[in-house]
């Protein structure tokens, strides 16, 4: 069973990148280019914005009711090595 991380903290970043704080403490980087073409992260990109992404209810979301489920986040994200 995998264990259900709320999401605490976000900054988008260049390249539809996401970097990610979990409650456990965890640093990690999503890459959502892969999805940005798919609806509905495609509005993302013709509004341009993809960077007013924010966290609510432990995930990110953006305008116009878009988010994103915080396990997918998780288990597709990397960690970070080191923290800017």
């Amino acid at each position: 069973m995998n264990l259900l991380l709320d999401v605490i903290a976000v900054i988008a970043k260049p390249g539809y990148m996401l970097e990610l704080e979990f409650e456990n403490g965890e640093h990690r980087l999503f890459d959502m280019t892969p999805i940005m073409d798919k609806k509905p992260f495609s509005r993302l990109k013709e509004t341009n914005s993809f960077c007013a992404a924010r966290v609510s209810y432990g995930t990110v979301v953006w305008p116009g009711n878009i988010d994103i489920d915080p396990e997918t986040l998780y288990d597709r994200s990397s960690p970070m090595t080191s923290l800017p």
